[in-house]
């Protein structure tokens, strides 16, 4: 597992969290992959989209029937799609699969507690 997220981690791009915040108020949206049990216990970002890890391929593919129209949206545009779980892990391997399915993604250094670190704010 180290070395697949190491290989993850080379393909794409970790973003500041106050630099996703700032570029949330157009077309670049937060994407929360953690698990439902982790936004109750841990808070949440307003207006992220949230989509476990284990739905992402699901939902991130228009033709599935199943998607998510927010992050579709997506894919092929000019915004990206900031990812974060706990810590980065997680966030590491969605960012890189959306990369392969054609979205510009990149993970949010520190995940939630680098959010929470900036003093950015967190539902719940």
């Amino acid at each position: 597992m180290n070395d697949l997220l190491e290989e993850a981690r080379s393909r794409v791009d970790t973003v500041d969290p106050a630099d996703v915040y700032e570029a949330t108020g157009g077309e670049d949206i937060v994407l929360d992959v953690r698990e439902p049990s982790e936004l109750e216990s841990d808070g949440a970002i307003d207006g992220a989209v949230h989509v476990p890890r284990g739905m992402l391929e699901m939902q991130a593919d228009p033709d599935t029937g199943k998607s998510n129209a927010r992050l579709t949206g997506l894919r092929g545009s000019e915004g990206r799609v900031h990812v974060l779980c706990a810590s980065g892990a997680r966030a590491a391997m969605a960012a890189d699969t959306l990369r392969v399915m054609g979205y510009r993604a990149t993970v949010i250094e520190g995940g939630l507690e680098g959010w929470k670190k900036a003093g950015l704010p967190v539902a719940g």
